[in-house]
């Protein structure tokens, strides 16, 4: 929708021809930037809350830096994941106040980082989980949730957990990141009473699969509470968190209309 069309329809609205509602439903269904290989989705963030966010493997950098720079125009904050540091080197050449996080591979733009909300934790089981944990903690920061990192209290040493239980007590989510047996949410979904989302990763020697064995031992798990995103997909965790997060914050759920 063009800035002419969307005024029309605002004019539309002030004079009474259109309703609230139907303004909010058009808004919502408004189209795409069509750049030739991609196509832009600006208002994502009206529909789902959250603006899109740019995978960046695959990609080649000139590609990423355009979807990228388009959406830095329409939104305060963005994010970029799974970038090179070609990739981030593109972006910042198009977007200069880019920051690029290199251990986890995330590029983002953070103008408007507002007042952190709520209390979700990012647990990682070792230092090789922590470009993994890394990934959602910032995307987490980006979102606005504040976040509490727990790193290397995995459980071939859980006193190093224990010794973080009352920030495990105060937080809405916790987020657990694991390789190897991924054996970390189901400690840690005994230990608390709010959602724990665990994220296996691909650390461990040839049995570990590349993070199978991590999966299939987190969603066979016999601790309940636990949900479960793929593989070294930290960014999936933190949407998720944060969705948990926020909601807790605004004080509960969303009413129920007939």
């Amino acid at each position: 929708m063009s800035p002419e069309s969307l005024r029309r329809l605002l004019e539309s609205l002030r004079r009474g021809e259109v309703t609230t509602e139907e303004v909010l439903d058009r808004v919502k269904a408004m189209s795409f930037e069509d750049v030739g290989f991609a196509k832009i989705d600006h208002h994502r963030r009206i529909r789902n809350g959250y603006p899109e966010v740019v995978y960046g493997e695959g990609k080649t950098p000139e590609q990423v830096a355009e979807i990228f720079s388009r959406l830095a125009r329409e939104n305060a904050n963005v994010l970029c994941t799974r970038a090179s540091r070609p990739t981030a080197d593109a972006v910042r050449e198009r977007v200069p106040e880019a920051r690029y996080h290199e251990l986890c591979r995330l590029v983002e733009v953070r103008r408007e980082p507002g007042q952190a909300v709520g209390g979700v934790a990012v647990a990682a089981a070792g230092t090789s989980d922590l470009p993994v944990a890394e990934e959602a903690a910032i995307s987490l920061e980006v979102f606005g949730s504040r976040v509490e990192r727990l790193y290397d209290v995995g459980v071939a040493g859980i006193h190093r957990l224990f010794a973080h239980a009352d920030v495990l007590r105060r937080v809405n989510c916790v987020v657990a990141v694991a390789g190897m047996e991924g054996a970390l949410p189901s400690v840690i979904a005994g230990l608390v009473d709010v959602p724990v989302i665990a994220v296996p990763t691909s650390v461990g020697y040839g049995a570990s699969f590349g993070g199978i064995t991590a999966l299939l031992a987190m969603l066979n798990s016999c601790a309940s509470g636990i949900s479960v995103v793929n593989i070294d997909n930290g960014f999936g965790a933190a949407y998720q968190a944060d969705m948990i997060n926020k909601l807790v914050a605004r004080g509960g759920r969303k009413e129920v209309r007939p």
